[in-house]
């Protein structure tokens, strides 16, 4: 008896597992009906006969992104809403472009790992675990280098050098999302009370206003 209800065990841990990864595609393809009505956690697949190549295909990763802002640096997406042939395959990616020592500031991707290559230039990557280590690992990497950010977990790129920096990056999700952490916080619609954050930061409320009015 003892055997058998261990072996249940076993089932029902397996099954578990399996219901916490995600599912493989069941067809070829499921384009995505960027048009259509119904909502499903995804996109509702675009009738297979009328699939056509360009619903694989996009153009412009050549291009360098807009760089002149505050931040020195641009994103360029890849996601399913830009190429929906990526519907239901758990995949995507970005190209980076960075100014002389431009940043793309902490922020996190809740539905997806993160895989970086440099294509030109020297970039300063680097995440935080969870609390409560909170331990920061960071690297310098040169073109041709890769690092991955594992999932859900804050990160963030830096142009250490003079001249400009070009990066790609992969991510396991057709729609990873993606949370900046400052913007998140102190930019919200409406705003979260300036007490709470005031504690949480241990700051005075006038220097989360201030915060909250650059956001």
């Amino acid at each position: 008896m003892a055997r058998g209800l261990g072996s249940i065990a076993v089932l029902a841990l397996a099954f578990t597992v399996a219901l916490a990864a995600d599912h493989s595609p069941l067809q070829d393809f499921c384009v995505a009906d960027l048009n259509g009505q119904v909502m499903v956690n995804g996109f509702a697949c675009k009738n297979p006969n009328m699939v056509q190549a360009n619903d694989f295909y996009y153009s412009g990763l050549h291009m360098m992104g807009n760089t002149s802002n505050a931040l020195g640096s641009s994103v360029t997406p890849v996601f399913v809403f830009h190429l929906p042939g990526l519907n239901t395959l758990g995949i995507s990616l970005a190209r980076l472009d960075f100014a002389p020592w431009g940043v793309i500031p902490p922020h996190t991707h809740p539905r997806a790992t993160e895989i970086l290559t440099v294509l030109e230039g020297q970039i300063q990557v680097g995440f935080v675990t969870s609390n409560p280590e909170n331990r920061h690992i960071s690297k310098t990497l040169n073109k041709g280098d890769v690092f991955v950010f594992p999932v859900n977990l804050v990160h963030y790129q830096r142009n250490i050098g003079n001249t400009y920096a070009v990066a790609v990056v992969a991510l396991s999700s057709q729609n990873p999302g993606v949370i900046p952490i400052a913007s998140a916080v102190f930019g919200s619609n409406p705003d979260i009370s300036t007490d709470i954050l005031a504690k949480a930061f241990q700051v005075s409320d006038d220097v989360i206003s201030d915060m909250q009015l650059k956001f």
